[in-house]
């Protein structure tokens, strides 16, 4: 596993405590009133949608040293189907950082192989309690993390905090989830443990009767040095968009 450079862990497990602001000048007069009006007038319908809040881990495909806390606000879509925006912490100026899109065994089961292996599945953490429902009471955390055990997501991080605070530069990053135990750094899970005041490893026993379904063999394919990210282009062509394409 590589390690973390001291730099980035330290601006890592800080992240919640930066408090630096957006560039640019501060809120006008006239912006704050407009805002204002926004939220009283317009409708907000799929934000109002959101149904949980989901805090885990994330890892950049490729670099599994490099980790981030990921803070999941998740609307069902169906039973089969979420969508999650994930943002680099849960209070008012907290930055986008990319979106998740979970779905169940079912529908992962029908997708062609190249599709599954830009997944990954959540059975390891559920079952090490890597992530947590912030808030919910126990049983209904158990509930939901019940349902979430067999699923698995796709993710695309767009803004890296973890490097750029200020700006989301650069282009966006395949993440990937932790499926053994010994992968995670356990200083993020225990600053996440004392900012929640949560105990992990408690929450760890109480979801052993959690039944653990069998992993596609086809997702998590950097287990198997499979690294899948974008890179830039010379522009149209051979592995370029295809012509005429959005």
């Amino acid at each position: 596993m590589r390690r973390l450079s001291a730099g980035l862990l330290t601006a890592i497990l800080l992240a919640e405590a930066d408090a630096a602001e957006a560039p640019g000048a501060p809120k006008s007069a006239t912006s704050e009133v407009l805002e204002a009006g926004a939220k009283l007038l317009q409708r907000r319908t799929p934000l109002s949608a959101v149904g949980a809040y989901l805090d885990g881990f994330h890892f950049y495909n490729g670099a599994p040293g490099r980790q981030v806390e990921a803070h999941h606000y998740v609307t069902r879509l169906s039973e089969d189907l979420m969508q999650a925006l994930i943002y680099d912490g849960d209070g008012e100026d907290a930055r986008l950082m990319g979106i998740e899109y979970i779905i169940s065994a079912r529908l992962f089961e029908g997708l062609p192989a190249e599709e599954k292996n830009l997944w990954h599945s959540h059975v390891y953490e559920v079952k090490s309690a890597a992530l947590v429902a912030p808030g919910l009471p126990g049983p209904a955390e158990k509930a939901l993390m019940a349902q979430i055990v067999g699923t698995y997501g796709k993710t695309w991080h767009t803004w890296h905090t973890d490097r750029d605070r200020s700006l989301p530069l650069g282009i966006p990053a395949l993440m990937m989830g932790f499926t053994a135990d010994g992968q995670l750094d356990p200083r993020l899970l225990e600053a996440r443990d004392r900012r929640l005041d949560l105990d992990s490893a408690a929450i760890r026993r109480q979801r052993r009767d959690i039944p653990a379904p069998a992993v596609d063999p086809q997702a998590d394919a950097w287990e198997k040095g499979e690294v899948i990210q974008l890179e830039r282009g010379s522009g149209p062509g051979e592995h370029g968009p295809e012509a005429g394409g959005h």
